[in-house]
């Protein structure tokens, strides 16, 4: 985060003035976590909640909960005690913890203590890899830091900060949605606070690789890789590198730049490609003078031509579904934002059994265990930052700054996921020139750090006689593939008679996805076709909706809304949604509906068609 990014986050939490030369969170970030040296610091904290935001004035010092030991150190009086504080479970949001903590939006405080590792000459990284959304963070009474952001993480450096035993991780987490802030209040998905994702201590050498990234990029018809190292550290430039694939006999070393940066390219030996049929990946070791990481990498290609999206140079249909980051519960207590490998795996394998190849991650990155396990399973992913609807500061310049920043360090954490085919950019946001000029940035960045993989959004289109739905949104001039969220005969126009005879028509040579479609139905409740909220209603709304895409000739995949139902604040009918958003397939337990019936029938056809040449 900037300086003025940091300060605006700082001034909005009532930060002191001789606290705003914080470190950057994400200057000490490196990526492939999961090969690193590591100490987890999952387990139970202590938890304060402080609605007040108390904690954070220090005109109050005895409510200043980051610098409880100093405080009582000096005999004053402290409203409140660590030590009988309730204990939560970290990785994890407190809603689903507590049913007194459900519906809980504002500040609270975690702390943990630790020993200083035993780590000579290796440098200490605090790294959390997700916390939603403001996360102030104090070692041993002293701020280090403050990050803004839910879905994407952040570290800090923090071997001079150590003591040897007891160190004091002290952490507030506020989940209160800012008016500047990616996504804003208004989002239809359920505002997990805490530290939903795993916080670790890495124990990296003096000299470590920070970042790596390798690609196909095939050559004059010849499988080539290319890519680039980055170290970390000291005495990173001018510094040794080598990249080896024994599988593929690569062997590529060389020296960095003055940067800490080199790049390298290599032609492999007996490539297969990764695809969802065989999603083979390859053991990538990447090593400096005091540094190796070892990952699992994937190669493929991904591009369109026309109206046709190629994978591996052979057009391919995505049969997908969409997926929300939270788990299945028995009920609104248990479900969770933390996804553990189990509970991922869950999502995914009832994913499957629909017989799609093709996932839409929404509305923000998910976690890298669910990343990683697409990736192993075959299964392609869109990803997307949560720059979501209308209520976005399009026109505000460090609210531009705080996606380019979440979408830098998303595309860094996934790049070497083959899974990943789309980055999309934006979902359902209006035409405007501040939009247009936020949303080209974003586009223009990514393409930058990432040439090799499809940039796309949820686009707006135009009404034309009633039943012609025009594409004609201006940034589809500036995007690889269109998307549209699609809900005609839900919202708007019903009954829904006549979704078989809507037409679509594009201003762009370009394939089409719909991203969304969909109708609630409640799991079990049953009735004729024509009533809302049946099982009925929704298998065959699907049914309509599917007849209609096989009309539409630049259509090549779709993601329908939703795998399972969720929790959402803006779901208010009692009777049937009480607060949760009913489109899901499968109910919050996993149970189907008949419209999954109706998808996998679909989708079984659909797999059981040639591939065109």
């Amino acid at each position: 985060m900037s300086s003025a990014a940091l300060l605006g986050a700082q001034e909005r939490f009532g930060g002191r003035a001789d606290e705003r030369n914080l470190a950057d969170p994400v200057a000490a970030l490196v990526t492939n976590v999961p090969d690193r040296e590591r100490i987890a610091l999952s387990g139970q904290w202590r938890f304060i909640l402080d609605e007040v935001e108390r904690g954070l004035r220090t005109q109050y010092p005895r409510y200043t909960i980051p610098r409880d030991e100093v405080q009582q150190r000096g005999g004053m009086l402290v409203e409140y005690e660590w030590d009988s504080a309730p204990e939560i479970t970290v990785p994890g949001d407190w809603n689903g913890q507590d049913p007194r903590y459900l519906w809980y939006r504002g500040l609270a405080w975690y702390r943990r203590r630790f020993d200083a590792p035993s780590a000579p000459g290796k440098r200490v990284v605090l790294h959390f890899e997700g916390a939603n959304y403001v996360t102030h963070v104090y070692l041993n009474g002293r701020k280090i830091g403050v990050h803004e952001g839910g879905f994407t993480p952040f570290a800090f450096d923090i071997t001079d900060r150590l003591q040897p035993t007891n160190n004091s991780l002290v952490v507030g987490v506020s989940n209160e949605k800012l008016p500047t802030g990616i996504p804003v209040a208004d989002s239809d998905w359920w505002n997990y606070g805490g530290l939903t994702r795993p916080v670790w201590l890495l124990l990296l050498p003096a000299q470590h690789i920070r970042t790596y990234q390798i690609a196909l990029r095939p050559e004059n018809g010849r499988d080539r890789l290319e890519g680039r190292v980055s170290l970390g550290g000291s005495a990173v430039a001018g510094a040794s590198v080598t990249v080896r694939i024994p599988e593929l006999g690569v062997r590529v070393a060389g020296r960095t730049d003055s940067t800490g940066s080199m790049t390298f390219a290599a032609v492999p030996r007996g490539l297969v490609r990764w695809s969802p049929e065989s999603p083979r990946r390859y053991r990538v070791h990447v090593e400096s003078a005091q540094d190796t990481i070892r990952d699992q990498v994937g190669f493929r290609t991904i591009a369109v031509r026309g109206t046709d999206i190629l994978l591996n140079e052979r057009p391919i249909f995505l049969r997908g579904i969409s997926i929300h980051e939270e788990s299945f519960g028995e009920r609104a207590s248990t479900t969770s934002r933390h996804l553990s490998p189990e509970r991922a795996r869950a999502l995914l394998d009832t994913a499957r059994t629909l017989g799609v190849n093709f996932v839409r991650l929404a509305h923000y990155p998910h976690t890298e265990t669910m990343v990683r396990l697409a990736d192993s399973l075959g299964l392609l992913i869109w990803s997307e930052i949560p720059v979501y609807q209308n209520d976005i500061r399009y026109d505000h310049p460090p609210t531009l700054e705080l996606a380019r920043r979440m979408q830098r360090v998303h595309v860094a954490r996934d790049i070497n996921r083959a899974a990943i085919i789309i980055w999309s950019v934006a979902n359902e946001t209006p035409i405007n020139d501040a939009r247009n000029r936020f949303l080209r940035t974003l586009i223009a960045d990514t393409r930058t750090q990432d040439p090799t993989r499809l940039l796309s959004a949820a686009l707006n289109r135009t009404s034309g006689d009633g039943l012609t739905q025009i594409i004609d949104d201006p940034l589809g001039n500036d995007l690889d593939l269109l998307a549209v969220n699609e809900y005609y005969g839900w919202y708007g126009q019903w009954p829904a008679d006549s979704i078989q005879a809507l037409r679509w028509e594009s201003k762009f040579d370009k394939p089409l996805i719909f991203t969304e479609f969909g109708a609630d139905a409640k799991q079990g409740h049953r009735g004729d076709r024509r009533d809302r909220w049946t099982e009925e209603h929704q298998a065959w709304f699907y049914s309509e909706t599917l007849k209609m895409v096989d009309k539409i000739p630049s259509m090549r995949g779709m993601s329908p809304w939703i795998l399972k139902d969720f929790r959402s604040p803006r779901r208010y009918h009692t009777r049937f949604q009480d607060y949760w958003n009913r489109k899901g397939i499968v109910s919050e337990t996993g149970v189907r509906k008949m419209a999954f019936d109706t998808l996998q029938a679909y989708y079984r056809r659909r797999a059981a068609e040639p591939t065109p040449k």
